[in-house]
């Protein structure tokens, strides 16, 4: 493609600035001949800022047309007031400083990256459209393949109002997809102006609502609903104990034990038939054993609302035995009181009154797991899942997104999707201990990609994610952080020009860096119109 096609239907010469006569390795200098087009305030609109810094030019070189950024410009005269004055004295001059970006050879229709190609003294520069800008956003992108259909624009690039972001769903999600930024930067409008695109064009969504943000942002048609603890329920047999230990947030290793002997005991009485939980203050210790060793894999269900009295029972310590030899179990004092805290976590839990109707197997109600197995084998269906019912808790969000991951992971084929976690820093440790929430999470973010499952992920703070979780994300939307612990999380993705705009990005105002791109983006991204319950109130 040559200069004069990317300028079709204009005149080539409104645009000429000026010709190179320095070059370096990465960048070249430009003396501007039209200095009336650095004054033309006809063109000095959203696009096109001839007399400052970050515009697009081309230069019109031999082997091509290289795509330009200008990153200095600056006038040989000692009073600015004499750069705007049509009189030109010997030897005054203005200069831009330009960094080469991308080259189109004669025989292409893309940018691609130059190389070791370099352009050459006396080369013409010119100021570059929008329409050039547009081609090259499509020259950015290199995963997927060309017949793969973009997304409907959904932002614009900064200062270049007229040229859309429309990228490929393969470009944004399959390396994976994060969006950060911290409280009031635009994250949630953002992730919600990404989501608009993927359910419009009926691509699969599998969405998990911490706050029931989104609950309003789609229509019945166009996505199926679920409220876990009023239509939706999952049998306590189908979840394993480390996921329990997450949900009840166990503070150390031998609370986790007590968990697991108390929940195996409520086993045996459900297999028993018996609906009281199991006493073991003077009751044969030998016999119990034998009992407890009779639960199989398969005698998996329980009662939970008897779990906070059966850990009460657990607090038992075996004592010398008896003149007939026997040995009983007797209370134990000091296990009662280190159990006290997970008894009171767990009636905390329970006094949310969806938590048991959800943890349950009502036949009037769905099973969780089975729409799961559902929606992951059906086409151009997507899935939204509101949590907010179930209690503003870390723990139960954790658990619920661990039980899906695992669930899906374990599942052989599936229709790819995105799987959207809004917030996903609230799963990302206990409150009371080491322990991570992210185990079915980073097996998803490993293996997933080979299934089709591309998670998209937002959080207010990188650091609080899992650092092998973070690995895993090859795209980040990146909007407004302010702390150097932050910011750092995320400078091996950005360059030196990106990280000093960190602190500087208004709301709305996105980095978009990717393995996915030849370089990075800075765009603003359009507030969707569905509906959204993210407003701050008014004090």
């Amino acid at each position: 493609m040559t200069l004069e096609s990317l300028y079709d239907g204009a005149n080539i010469q409104d645009y000429y600035i000026g010709k190179v006569t320095q070059v370096y390795r990465s960048n070249c200098t430009a003396q501007i001949d039209n200095l009336q087009l650095m004054s033309d305030r006809s063109k000095f609109n959203s696009s096109f800022l001839p007399n400052t810094i970050n515009y697009f030019v081309l230069i019109d070189s031999v082997i091509g047309v290289f795509l330009g950024e200008v990153f200095e410009n600056k006038a040989s005269r000692k009073s600015i007031f004499d750069v705007a004055s049509n009189d030109k004295q010997i030897n005054d001059y203005q200069e831009i400083l330009i960094d080469t970006i991308a080259i189109m050879t004669p025989n292409s229709n893309k940018f691609e990256l130059a190389g070791f190609k370099t352009l050459g003294i006396t080369d013409k520069v010119y100021l570059a459209t929008d329409k050039v800008y547009k081609l090259f956003l499509q020259s950015l992108e290199f995963a997927g393949s060309d017949d793969e259909e973009p997304l409907p624009p959904f932002a614009t690039y900064l200062n270049r109002s007229q040229a859309d972001v429309s990228l490929k769903p393969s470009t944004l999600f399959n390396r994976h997809l994060m969006c950060i930024g911290a409280t009031n930067s635009g994250k949630s409008t953002t992730a919600l102006a990404i989501l608009d695109k993927v359910v419009s064009t009926r691509r699969k969504a599998l969405i998990i609502d911490p706050t029931g943000e989104y609950r309003n942002a789609f229509t019945e048609e166009e996505i199926t609903k679920l409220t876990l603890g009023i239509d939706t329920t999952v049998s306590p047999g189908k979840i394993s104990m480390e996921q329990w230990e997450k949900l009840f947030e166990t503070e150390n290793s031998s609370q986790g034990a007590v968990l697991s002997e108390a929940i195996t005991s409520l086993r045996y009485m459900k297999k028993i038939g018996e609906d009281t939980y199991y006493p073991k203050v003077g009751e044969d210790i030998e016999e119990i054993q034998e009992n407890l060793a009779s639960v199989t894999k398969d005698d998996t269900d329980f009662n939970l609302e008897l779990l906070p009295e059966q850990i009460q029972a657990e607090s038992v310590c075996e004592p010398d035995r008896d003149n007939n030899y026997n040995f009983k179990y007797r209370y134990d004092t000091l296990k009662a009181n280190l159990n006290a805290s997970l008894v009171q976590k767990i009636q905390y839990q329970m006094t949310n009154t969806r938590f048991l109707s959800f943890f349950s197997n009502d036949p009037n109600m769905f099973n969780l797991l089975d729409v799961i197995d559902e929606f992951v084998h059906l086409p151009d269906v997507s899935l939204y899942i509101d949590t907010s019912q179930l209690g503003a808790s870390e723990g139960i969000g954790g658990m619920v997104i661990d039980l899906v991951s695992t669930f899906i992971m374990e599942i052989e084929e599936v229709n790819p999707f995105v799987f959207f976690i809004d917030e996903v820093h609230r799963y990302a440790k206990s409150r009371y201990s080491d322990k991570e929430y992210h185990g079915g999470l980073t097996l998803l973010a490993r293996e997933g990609r080979k299934k089709g499952i591309f998670l998209y992920l937002t959080t207010q703070n990188p650091k609080d994610v899992s650092p092998i979780l973070f690995g895993q994300v090859g795209t980040m939307l990146i909007h407004r952080l302010m702390l150097n612990d932050e910011i750092r999380t995320v400078e091996s993705h950005l360059d030196d020009y990106a990280i000093k705009h960190v602190r500087k990005l208004n709301q709305g105002e996105v980095i978009l860096t990717s393995v996915n791109l030849l370089h990075n983006m800075f765009i603003h991204v359009n507030k969707s119109k569905r509906t959204q319950h993210n407003d701050t109130p008014l004090l």
